[in-house]
């Protein structure tokens, strides 16, 4: 089979996506007006029949002073990776992104390396020799996955560096994913751990209530968010981005994303956002006040959440990014420590991969990201 590419609309675009059982969030055509600081552009990929098999969305952030571009496909782009021909769908996209002023490219292949369950990630840390998630023998291995990988070396394609918990725009290598697939509520809580169904409890008990937002309502997330940076030491986005977010994706898909609280005595206690595409949801982002945390407001949020996303039709419940580690004493910890409770699996993607069209202004700009 030859493969033809060619810029596609907006619409074409998402009527592939829709055609399918899930893509990733960071590949619907909204993201590009998420995004608003890049340029965009929608990819198709079309059989010998004229039948479109796959998509992308390329952002393009230009170099200063020059026309030459950075190509990022995040998370994408959305084709058949297992074709043994993938050249046949990568060497057509890295000719139109070249014509396009591209002096590299970025993508993120959607392919799943290794899950581990979570009770032998529980395994690895109580062990001590036991340091990262890679030390532990995975409980499934994609071997299509190393066959993804050695293709793509051997088009010239340079893996990136481990993204480990992967903030910013760079996505994560590593996530955390609750099955939800054939399963109910009872089937779901039964698989949480103590720590975790005494949490949900505990904050039923004490009156919690979980509530959906709306546009509105995101000075109030915007409080919750700033708390939580300054006591994490991360760098907040601002509001705008997020209002920026609520409505691109809204405008494309009414259910595509939401936004909670978790709320005891009328005092919003924690706050998360939820994006869905197809049977995929994904728990985006999280704040919580320094107050209130005896009655569990992110246990009560997260459990909310998976109830909705199972009444959605969800087939997988993503709590996104963490650290391969498994060191308590790494400030990271945490991040696996509290989704492992939930009795789902960590996968292992691929991680993103660089194609370099011009290696000097390619090495160029890996200097200047390494001082950054």
């Amino acid at each position: 089979m030859s493969l033809t590419l060619r810029t596609i609309s907006r619409e074409q675009h998402l009527a592939y996506i829709q055609s399918l059982p899930a893509a990733s969030h960071c590949q619907v055509p909204a993201w590009a007006d998420v995004k608003a600081e890049w340029r965009s552009e929608s990819l198709g990929w079309f059989d010998d029949l004229g039948r479109q098999v796959g998509a992308g969305l390329v952002l393009y952030r230009q170099l200063p002073k020059v026309k030459r571009y950075l190509a990022y496909l995040p998370e994408g782009p959305v084709i058949n990776w297992y074709d043994p021909n993938l050249e046949g769908w990568l060497r057509p996209m890295l000719d139109h992104l070249k014509a396009q002023g591209a002096f590299s490219v970025k993508m993120g292949p959607p392919v799943v390396i290794r899950r581990w369950n979570s009770e032998s990630i529980k395994a690895g840390i109580a062990s001590p020799e036991v340091k990262r998630l890679r030390d532990v023998e995975a409980d499934v291995i994609e071997p299509r996955a190393f066959e993804v990988a050695e293709r793509l070396r051997r088009m010239g394609w340079q893996q990136g560096e481990d993204g480990g918990a992967g903030f910013g725009d760079v996505q994560p290598r590593y996530v955390f994913q609750v099955p939800l697939a054939g399963r109910g509520e009872a089937d779901l809580l039964k698989g949480f751990n103590q720590l975790w169904r005494r949490n949900i409890k505990k904050a039923e008990k004490a009156g919690v209530q979980v509530v959906q937002g709306g546009l509105q309502d995101f000075a109030e997330w915007q409080r919750l968010y700033e708390i939580t940076a300054e006591r994490d030491h991360f760098r907040p986005r601002p509001q705008s981005y997020f209002e920026r977010q609520w409505k691109a994706l809204n405008s494309e898909d009414p259910t595509r994303m939401r936004l909670y609280f978790a709320r005891h005595n009328g005092v919003n206690l924690a706050a998360t956002t939820m994006i869905k595409v197809g049977g995929h949801v994904w728990y985006s982002y999280g704040a919580s006040d320094n107050i209130g945390r005896e009655v569990r407001p992110s246990n009560a949020i997260q459990w909310h959440m998976m109830r909705d996303a199972l009444m959605a039709g969800a087939s997988v419940y993503d709590l996104r990014g963490i650290s391969d580690t498994l060191d308590e004493s790494d400030h990271l910890f945490g991040l696996i420590q509290f989704k492992v409770g939930t009795g789902g699996e960590a996968a292992e993607y691929l991680g993103e991969w660089d194609f370099p069209l011009n290696k000097l202004l390619h090495k160029a700009l890996d200097i200047y990201m390494s001082r950054r």
